[in-house]
């Protein structure tokens, strides 16, 4: 018998009676690492299209996080990392598993970057187990290691030995991804995450982070996901078009747009390694949004009353309190505002 695969549109909170008064009561701080919590469980993705020094500013100014991209040469990623003010606040940079990554890695360190995120489409791989364990055994605990992406328990369990510090969970679900067309693997997200997260519940004595990342599409899949087990979501798409991400606006006929692309896009790839193989994503277009700033507040503030609504203040008891149902096609449809289906 197949295995379903759900995605975050299939399902729904099931309402809880709740006490809380105030969205003030609701505490929605993650731990990214032992005394290390972020108070917004949101981290921006490693896209050259979303951030960079500006992105990583304003997400750790608002309690988030950004992981500052790495389809530049390293003498402009440590420009990057060097343009953050605070030294107070983590640094967070993505390497490859492959060519110069060491090298990338130990100038990152050496430029007080806190965070490496091995920033890889398929985690559960031969070169991100040696990358892992030559990262490990060249930094220790000094640096924290992100790993990624998986979709099973397995490789989340395989990249936790190799030596990941926190894990990221998705294949193919982005919105600008086709690597599920292109290749025919990937699981669903909302199912990849339950399974991962019920099984690291039941077996495993270490908590090591889950980041889920795709498919996030507002803020009732943030409070799905942090109800089904992620520690942190991480997008792109939330955030694409607003003033701090990288690249000039342009006039369409639709008005001011930025472009907004998957780093395996046949354009991203053009770009910074002048050839494309077997791209896995598209570039497109978004609308100029104005400052991230109220993006970020409005997010924080939609998920707080999605706590509320399990009766839920802080993430553990979101946990506790969450019972999920399957929603039909015709419940989705109920679920979206639908007046101008009426009329259209």
């Amino acid at each position: 018998m197949l295995q379903e695969g759900l995605t975050f549109d299939d399902v729904l909170l099931v309402p809880k009676y709740s006490e809380i008064e105030s969205r003030s009561e609701v505490d929605i701080s993650s731990e990214l690492w032992e005394k290390q919590s972020f108070k917004l469980p949101i981290i921006a993705s490693p896209m050259d299209t979303v951030s960079e020094v500006k992105m990583a500013d304003a997400m750790r100014a608002n309690g988030g996080l950004a992981i500052l991209h790495r389809y530049c040469s390293i003498y402009e990623q440590i420009a990057m990392v060097d343009g953050l003010g605070e030294l107070n606040r983590p640094r967070a940079a993505a390497i490859g598993a492959t060519g110069d990554y060491l090298e990338r890695a130990q100038a990152l360190v050496e430029a007080n970057a806190q965070i490496l995120c091995l920033d890889v489409a398929h985690g559960h791989h031969v070169l991100v187990k040696r990358a892992l364990e030559a990262l490990k055994d060249k930094f220790g605990d000094s640096v924290h290691l992100m790993a990624g992406n998986i979709a099973t328990f397995e490789g989340y369990c395989d990249l936790i030995q190799w030596g990941a510090d926190s894990v990221r969970v998705g294949l193919g679900g982005g919105s600008i991804c086709s690597t599920r067309i292109q290749t025919g693997h990937g699981v669903p997200n909302f199912s990849a995450l339950m399974d991962i997260a019920s099984k690291r519940s039941r077996d495993l004595k270490t908590k090591i982070p889950i980041i889920i990342d795709g498919g996030i599409k507002n803020a009732g899949d943030i409070v799905k996901a942090l109800a089904a087990g992620a520690d942190f979501v991480m997008v792109g798409s939330l955030l694409a078009g607003t003033e701090e991400t990288p690249g000039e606006p342009f006039l369409t006929k639709e008005g001011l747009v930025k472009t907004y692309r998957g780093m395996a896009s046949r354009e991203a790839q053009m770009d910074w390694r002048a050839r494309s193989s077997s791209p896995e994503g598209i570039s497109t277009v978004v609308p100029c949004c104005g400052p991230v700033t109220p993006v970020l507040e409005e997010l924080r503030g939609r998920i707080k009353s999605g706590f509320s609504y399990s009766g839920a203040r802080t993430i553990e008891e979101l946990r506790k309190n969450a019972r999920f149902i399957r929603q039909s096609g015709a419940s989705m449809h109920e679920s979206s505002t639908h007046i101008l289906s009426r009329y259209g």
